[in-house]
């Protein structure tokens, strides 16, 4: 059996006029879309747009919830309740249930946004309180985790369903967690450098950090930001670099426990 990996990446971040990212070019490559909820960035009627794109072209639909900070497009640390937090995850993945229900579709996986997400891959205690109440409102939602971090761990722990995701456009440090932004070469630009990379890490089924390092994990799926300015030109890049190694494309199945 050959081997698979999803390749997702994070749209429907415009905002009435203002427009982020080119979402209809992704679409056309990726298999799975995280779609903003209204929060960090995006509005109902990029959310119901997006959604119907990605059904019309076969996409995975997943929640992409993040704080509540347009402003900082949700990139800002913020400090919250835990109870609060719970409903900011309810709130958002509600609203994408119910927009891609009306689009005749439905939400399949559920990934955290920005620094909400940077913050629970390190804090199991937010990272449980974010998944118990996404998995209240359905069960069988696969929740997208950052591979190898304090995620992963509370996942295996709650026995949901689960994929592990690494980033074609990020640089990580040796203890599984990426770069912060505000360092040189955090973000990776170079598509020419993104394939080759993505793909020595798919075939080793590990993450290889900035030192050079292994980190052996599951990795069944691959982000791509899609605010980043070459995101369409790496989105191929990297799904051509994993054909040609091999691999098959295609939306992820999720694991259990």
């Amino acid at each position: 059996m050959s081997k698979t990996v999803d390749l997702n990446a994070d749209m429907g971040e415009s905002f009435g006029p203002w427009t982020m990212g080119d979402d209809a070019a992704l679409l056309e490559v990726v298999s799975s879309a995280n779609i903003a909820c209204g929060f960090h960035a995006g509005d109902p009627d990029v959310m119901a747009a997006t959604m119907a794109r990605a059904r019309d072209h076969g996409v995975g639909i997943g929640a992409h919830p993040g704080f509540d900070d347009l402003q900082g497009f949700g990139r800002r640390r913020m400090q919250v309740p835990q109870d609060t937090l719970a409903n900011l995850i309810r709130y958002q993945l509600g609203a994408a249930q119910g927009m891609a229900r009306a689009a005749g579709t439905e939400v399949r996986h559920l990934k955290l946004h920005g620094a909400l997400s940077n913050m629970a891959s390190v804090d199991h205690a937010m990272a449980r309180a974010c998944y118990e109440a996404a998995l209240e409102l359905d069960p069988d939602l696969i929740i997208m985790v950052l591979a190898a971090t304090a995620m992963e761990e509370v996942v295996r722990e709650l026995g949901c369903n689960w994929c592990g995701e690494i980033f074609a456009d990020r640089a990580y440090n040796d203890d599984g967690t990426l770069v912060d932004r505000s360092l040189p070469g955090a973000v990776i630009h170079d598509p020419a450098l993104a394939g080759p990379r993505i793909l020595q890490m798919v075939q080793e089924g590990a993450i290889i950090t900035e030192s050079g390092a292994r980190i052996p994990t599951a990795i069944d799926t691959i982000c791509l930001h899609g605010d980043t300015p070459t995101a369409v030109e790496l989105a191929r890049a990297v799904r051509r670099a994993l054909s040609e190694g091999g691999i098959e494309v295609r939306a992820f199945d999720g694991r259990r426990g």
